[in-house]
């Protein structure tokens, strides 16, 4: 018997090792010199030796699997239906409350400064007036998200008028996006149909070009600093010129589609006043200036400043030419001290200096509809 067993167990191991001489060779991780050139392979060996637990912790994080093709999509998909349904609340919004005024009559603000008496509506003003019908597009300078801030222009411009504006801005937008296919649709739509509450549209106030200029494509038409030149000659100008024309197009489309289905609607433009190229962002947005600035070796911010402040003198003169008996350019540059403490951040004026661009809307719009403007 126990001969038997013997021979059994011999045949068995005999059985294994004559498989494992047919079975693929398992790839060992190379081991690296210990010192010298090294191959890809055994750079990352060392890695993992050096960082065991690093590496250990890595893998856990990673375990999900990467993000598909339809899980990004889908993600897309649900960052279009918030726009969507932020913009039907807003139109919902103003629609209701635009009704109301036509409905009951609207009255004039009360000037600021100028307390109610006891018992007196505390909205009283100059009389009754036919409120403008005002629609806005563009970006952060109309729709200035950060919280307990009050916006940015529009809803200071608001007060002023005393009439609500459907305000369609979005923070970052770009005059490409806001012309492109998407966004243009949006457009078409409210210039055909007109005002919510019933009429055609007095006013389209569109505020854009800032975006398309400025962030990680700036690096592109900010060439690297010269001290034998002027800070304006550090602008590539080909390059800005491309950029420049592509923001025009945008806004000369804008203008053919008003003029083919709203004509009686007065356009206004408006220019960013000179940006403090600082490095300060907001809530995790920004810079926006600096960086490029920075990548090109710029030694001070006054030479920054200069380079920001001709660009936009650039971009003013192009929404100069725009300009026709229907089309009306608000340039408030110039407006806001040139120093830092004018700016909530790089792009953004702080509350008084959105207050400031309120008072010179507010006045535009009072030369073009002086009757009904207080």
């Amino acid at each position: 018997m126990a001969r038997a067993a013997k021979r059994k167990r011999a045949k068995k191991a005999a059985s294994v090792k004559a498989r494992a001489k047919t079975r693929p060779k398992t790839r060992t991780k190379p081991i690296a010199p210990a010192t010298g050139p090294v191959t890809l392979d055994e750079a990352k060996a060392l890695v993992q030796a050096k960082q065991p637990k690093l590496a250990l912790r890595a893998v856990r994080k990673t375990a999900a699997p990467p993000a598909s093709p339809a899980a990004v999509g889908a993600e897309r998909e649900k960052l279009r239906k918030e726009r969507r349904d932020e913009r039907a609340r807003r139109v919902r919004e103003y629609k209701a409350t635009m009704e109301i005024m036509k409905r009951r009559g609207a009255r004039r603000p009360r000037p600021k400064r100028v307390e109610a008496e006891d018992g007196e509506p505390t909205a009283k003003g100059g009389g009754s007036f036919a409120p403008l019908q005002i629609f806005a597009e563009g970006d952060s300078w109309f729709d200035y998200p950060v919280p307990f801030f009050h916006g940015g222009i529009i809803p200071r411009l608001e007060d002023r008028l005393g009439v609500p504006i459907l305000n369609l801005a979005k923070a970052g937008d770009e005059v490409r996006y806001m012309l492109g296919v998407e966004e243009r649709a949006v457009l078409t739509e409210y210039l055909t149909g007109g005002c919510p509450a019933g009429g055609p549209w007095d006013v389209l106030l569109f505020s854009g070009g800032g975006n398309d200029i400025v962030d990680n494509p700036m690096a592109l038409w900010i060439k690297d600093w010269n001290p034998a030149m002027p800070p304006a000659s550090h602008i590539n100008q080909a390059r800005f010129d491309a950029a420049l024309a592509l923001v025009r197009a945008g806004y000369e489309d804008l203008i053919a589609l008003r003029d083919e289905l709203s004509p009686s609607t007065q356009m206004v433009f408006q220019a960013y006043d000179f940006a403090i190229p600082d490095g300060r962002g907001i809530c995790g947005f920004g810079p926006w200036l600096q960086p490029t600035f920075d990548l090109r070796k710029f030694p001070t911010l006054a030479v920054r400043q200069a380079v920001v402040k001709a660009m936009l003198q650039q971009f003013a003169a192009m929404l100069t030419s725009l300009v026709g008996p229907t089309v009306t350019f608000i340039n408030g540059q110039g407006t806001l001290a040139p120093q830092p403490s004018s700016w909530h951040n790089e792009l953004h004026p702080t509350r008084a200096g959105f207050e400031k661009f309120a008072d010179i809307f507010h006045l535009r719009l009072k030369a073009l509809f002086p009757d009904r403007v207080a």
